[in-house]
């Protein structure tokens, strides 16, 4: 498995929705949010948790491209992708989709994230573990 894509189920739930029981939309930045977390956990040993509380890393959003394509209700299953663009010295760029489990590509974002020290809140190089993780996974 390549952890350069990582994929995750999820139901659509009634705290995301709007009260036309659709996804009020910042709600797919949290589901994304909460992809990302479950994808380092699996890419480094100490998980997200650790990389944030006890490392004192952080991984900020710099910049970030979203586009709406289609709706999801509550209820509905849908998949959540998250695919690595680029892999710089400080920052990586993710593409993640949300996308129904007809095929239907409800939402996608582009999102830069700059690792940084939660000490001095500069960015930093990305962090070795991180890193090694990720360059790993590339092809040759």
């Amino acid at each position: 498995m390549s952890l350069l894509t990582f994929t995750k189920p999820h139901k659509i739930h009634f705290s995301e929705c709007d009260p036309a029981g659709i996804v009020f939309y910042p709600q797919y930045f949290v589901m994304f949010n909460n992809l990302l977390e479950r994808w380092v956990d699996e890419l480094v040993p100490q998980g997200f948790a650790g990389y944030i509380m006890e490392q004192r890393f952080g991984l900020p959003t710099v910049h970030l491209e979203a586009e709406f394509k289609a709706i999801s209700k509550m209820g509905d299953n849908v998949m959540l992708e998250l695919h690595v663009q680029r892999i710089g010295r400080k920052s990586l760029t993710l593409h993640q989709r949300c996308v129904g489990v007809d095929g239907v590509l409800r939402m996608q974002v582009t999102q830069t994230y700059v690792t940084t020290s939660l000490e001095t809140h500069q960015a930093i190089p990305i962090p070795d573990a991180l890193y090694q993780a990720l360059t790993a996974q590339q092809p040759v």
